[in-house]
């Protein structure tokens, strides 16, 4: 028998997003993950999936408001084919969970029937597969959350041939975690150990906690979330899809990558060799926000020097890009290096004497260097803005 499902988590709906100050542009991003679920339940019905597996924290929190709830609840409902999901660490279930609040299960029988929620480690048969979820119901689970399913015995062929999927939230072992002494607690919360699961007995593993989708097992992936929450680390890391699944009973399943983000979240680090450099930045902005606004975020990196016009050019511009990017996150070390022709003209303003002299005693100690040298470039700088640009 064959099944065609799509594996997602990690939606973290509500997500805070501390990191952006402005109030406006954090509903934003908040409202844009809602918006992901109605994504991803398009390309489900499109590519023919009986039902979504949400691998963990579809909320970024126990303590969910209200309004996630009931926002989420709706968008879940509308997709109208079954969704399937576990606790994550984030939204963990057992007695601090949100999974059993009488406004959560309120809100689902009203707005989204087609929801359930695995709470307990036991297989559960549909139509055309069958799922061995493995929630968690602590946020720290000291216990492989698959080990329930080395214990199983006598699977032999049941469920007549349908394709087994477990269903886990956690981080394995390819990531680089030493393997312990069999017997012992891994000092790693929700450690999976894929190598221990029965060989054979399970067609597919749906993973989540990892942000990025991967491949870790022959049958075995990450999804990743389905709209970027932060800044990539690495170059393998590959967030922002869901994936669309075909498992079969006995046979390595079939994994189709599909891009859902909407939000981009870019980096860029640049040194100005001359004042030139400056248009080149531009240029890279343009490329990777393409004079978009509130659909971007950009981390931005900046080294060498600029002279004091073109400095005050660079400072109007990341004014612009503060204004049009749902955040701009800055380290910004470029030294204002004035022109000669700059120094110039505030050195030698005769019918000005005391801004020529105020202007070379910046200079002097702008190229005496120490702690007050960039804080007399910057003092040079709005001297110059006063008095010579017009």
């Amino acid at each position: 028998m064959r099944t065609v499902f799509l594996h997602t988590a990690d939606w973290q709906l509500g997500k805070p997003f501390a990191g952006v100050e402005d109030d406006g542009k954090r509903a934003l991003l908040q409202n844009e993950r809602i918006s992901a679920v109605d994504r991803l339940g398009i390309i489900a019905k499109e590519n023919g999936a009986k039902f979504i597996l949400v691998a963990g924290d579809l909320f970024d929190s126990t303590r969910a408001t209200k309004s996630t709830v009931s926002a989420a609840c709706s968008a879940i409902g509308a997709i109208g084919i079954p969704v399937y999901a576990i606790p994550g660490n984030h939204d963990f279930g057992g007695a601090a969970g949100l999974w059993e609040q009488d406004f959560f299960m309120r809100e689902r029988d009203q707005l989204a029937p087609n929801l359930r929620i695995f709470l307990k480690p036991e297989p559960v048969e549909l139509d055309t597969a069958v799922i061995f979820p493995c929630p968690l119901l602590r946020r720290r689970e000291a216990e492989d959350p698959t080990a329930w399913l080395r214990r199983l015995t006598d699977l032999g062929e049941q469920y007549a041939g349908k394709p087994r999927i477990v269903l886990a939230h956690g981080s394995t072992l390819d990531f680089g975690f030493m393997e312990e002494d069999e017997g012992s607690e891994s000092e790693t919360p929700n450690l999976i150990d894929l190598t221990k699961l029965p060989i054979g007995s399970f067609d597919y593993v749906a993973l989540g906690d990892w942000h990025g989708t991967k491949k870790v097992a022959a049958n075995a992936w990450y999804a990743g979330t389905p709209e970027i929450d932060r800044f990539v680390k690495g170059g393998d890391h590959d967030p922002g899809n869901v994936l669309i699944v075909e498992a079969e009973r006995g046979q390595d399943p079939v994994v189709r990558i599909v891009k859902t983000s909407a939000i981009g979240w870019h980096e860029i680090e640049f040194q100005f060799a001359d004042d030139t450099s400056l248009s080149r930045l531009r240029e890279l902005v343009d490329e990777k926000i393409e004079k978009r606004a509130k659909l971007d975020l950009l981390k931005l990196r900046l080294g060498g020097a600029l002279g004091i016009e073109a400095s005050s050019n660079l400072e109007k511009a990341i004014d612009t890009w503060t204004a049009r990017l749902l955040r701009l996150k800055i380290e910004n070390k470029t030294l204002v290096a004035p022109t000669g022709a700059e120094l110039e003209a505030l050195t030698r303003r005769s019918g000005d004497p005391l801004i020529a002299l105020v202007a070379t005693k910046l200079a002097g100690m702008a190229a005496a260097g120490g702690d007050g040298s960039q804080v007399a470039r910057i003092a040079l700088r709005e001297l110059h803005g006063a008095c010579v640009v017009r």
